[in-house]
């Protein structure tokens, strides 16, 4: 929301902010949150094992693996094709309408995670009596 519009402006100049020596690389931030993400959810999904609490945590768990799966299939590799993209002055249309494309469907994958977090939130608030 606050880099991809400005990213996506007027490719492929505006994507040399990835470019070069002193481009920005956020890959070393995602590749090592997810895998603590994953650790803490299945560390999360052991404590409530014998509780109610372990359906919302499996259903946010999954959803999140799903969406991280997409990720991988879909976002990762088209984001390093635009953000890898020659440097030239003239505007690529094509390459405006992919990283719009893109926006578009990150927000909406962000939507998802937010309606899984809302999930496991009310999971995790769920009485802690009542076992199986």
């Amino acid at each position: 929301m606050v880099i991809w519009p400005r990213a996506f402006s007027l490719p492929p100049q505006s994507l040399y902010m990835f470019q070069g020596e002193f481009g920005l690389n956020s890959a070393i931030f995602w590749q090592a949150i997810h895998p603590i993400t994953l650790l803490l959810f299945i560390v999360v999904l052991l404590l409530m094992w014998k509780s109610e609490r372990r359906k919302n945590v499996l259903i946010a768990l999954t959803g999140y693996a799903i969406i991280l799966i997409v990720t991988f299939i879909y976002f990762v590799p088209e984001l390093m094709s635009l953000i890898n993209t020659k440097y030239e002055l003239t505007v690529n249309q094509d390459l405006v309408n992919r990283g719009s494309t893109w926006e578009m469907l990150s927000i909406i994958r962000l939507f998802f995670l937010i309606i899984l977090a809302f999930i496991l939130y009310s999971g995790l608030t769920k009485d802690a009596q009542r076992n199986h």
